[in-house]
């Protein structure tokens, strides 16, 4: 680990992203980002470990702050001052929503630096990506449960946000992390979220495979062409994340962005071939050209949940009866992620199910 205090005296290294940075009444002057100083943490407590991963505008690092595991997400590992003021815009609006959602499916925010880099401390989700887990088990899929479970865990999240309005915009597998024991799933990067408004918002945000087709065109549109669009882009991508963890495949594998944007547009849809019977309709209903046919997220929940209650009250049953058979069996292997459902369900069960007009819920209830 390396101290932040020796930022300044460090050349660029890997564990310091940073480089030499002398000037710290230039860095200052030019910074123009405006955080809440209860947001800022402090330098002096936090340590830089190994790399954990790469992107296109940021580094994220393993560390510690107060002797606690952290990841360090680092805007453009360069003085601050040089950051564009794009990016700079970004991370401050990231930090602002981060800091203000509660959720147990959401990546609990530490705080935020401006200096030496604009850097960003979450929970360390020592799990990993959901992208990388399905990459490590490939060509298998998960257990369906688990993929059940997972995918309730990330409609929870999703409803929560949108309850407070805001859409998150880039939902996809290396968007979401995994704890430990790979039995719990958590919504990160929330780069490309923001507040839904009534107005119009930028095109084109998130990543093609996983965009609903409402945010872009086939035909050539300039560089932040706005229009309207709602939190139902966020249906659309949960359903992208949903078949992935059914199939353990990439949506329009093989395809270029042009082409995904293409087939998107033109009402293509991946294969439902060996996707269960009985979570097609949600599926059809999530990703529907339609952004006004798509359920929300709190009917995505109780579809799923409904789901694996059943699941679960199935299997209780056969191994009751297998018990009476056979007495000295007294434990049946889980599926991981299941009993984490059951309690996190406890509650829903005892609510009275909600009635729905949603078309999913009546295309499920005709194809029992």
């Amino acid at each position: 680990m390396v101290d932040t205090k020796d930022f300044l005296n460090l050349e660029p290294s890997l564990s310091n992203p940073f480089g030499k940075f002398s000037d710290i009444d230039d860095f200052c002057a030019q910074n123009v980002v405006h955080i809440d100083k209860k947001l800022l943490i402090d330098l002096h407590q936090l340590s830089i470990g190994p790399l954990l991963s790469e992107g296109p505008y940021s580094l994220v690092y393993e560390g510690l702050y107060k002797s606690m595991p952290v990841a360090i997400k680092v805007i453009q590992p360069d003085r601050s001052a040089n950051v564009s003021p794009e990016r700079k815009e970004k991370f401050q609006r990231e930090v602002l929503l981060l800091s203000k959602v509660k959720h147990d499916n959401i990546v609990k925010f530490i705080g935020a630096s401006m200096e030496p880099a604009l850097m960003l401390v979450t929970e360390l989700m020592s799990g990993g990506t959901l992208q990388k887990y399905l990459w490590s088990i490939r060509p298998h899929s998960p257990d369906l449960k688990l993929s059940l479970s997972f995918a309730l865990g990330i409609s929870r999240a999703m409803e929560y946000l949108h309850a407070i309005g805001i859409i998150h915009r880039d939902l996809k597998p290396s968007n979401l992390l995994l704890t430990e024991d790979k039995t719990k799933v958590k919504l990160a990067d929330f780069g490309l979220a923001r507040e839904e408004a009534d107005s119009e918002m930028t095109t084109e945000a998130g990543t093609y495979r996983w965009m609903a087709p409402e945010m872009f065109s086939i035909d050539p549109i300039k560089i932040g062409v706005k229009k309207h669009y709602n939190h139902k882009v966020d249906v659309y991508s949960f359903s992208m994340v949903l078949w992935e963890l059914l199939t353990n495949s990439t949506p329009f594998k093989g395809r270029s962005n042009i082409m995904v944007a293409y087939a998107t547009a033109t009402k293509l849809r991946p294969s439902m071939d060996n996707i269960p019977r009985e979570i097609e309709p949600l599926l059809s209903s999530c990703w529907a050209e339609d952004p006004a046919d798509r359920p929300e997220f709190e009917q995505i929940s109780d579809f799923i949940a409904n789901i694996l209650r059943d699941m679960c009250t199935s299997e209780t049953t056969s191994l009751n009866l297998f018990e009476m058979e056979n007495p000295t069996s007294k434990e049946l292997a889980n599926s991981p992620g299941t009993n984490y459902l059951m309690d996190r369900d406890a509650e829903t069960s005892k609510k009275k199910t909600r009635s729905s007009c949603c078309c999913f819920m009546t295309a499920y209830d005709d194809s029992l």
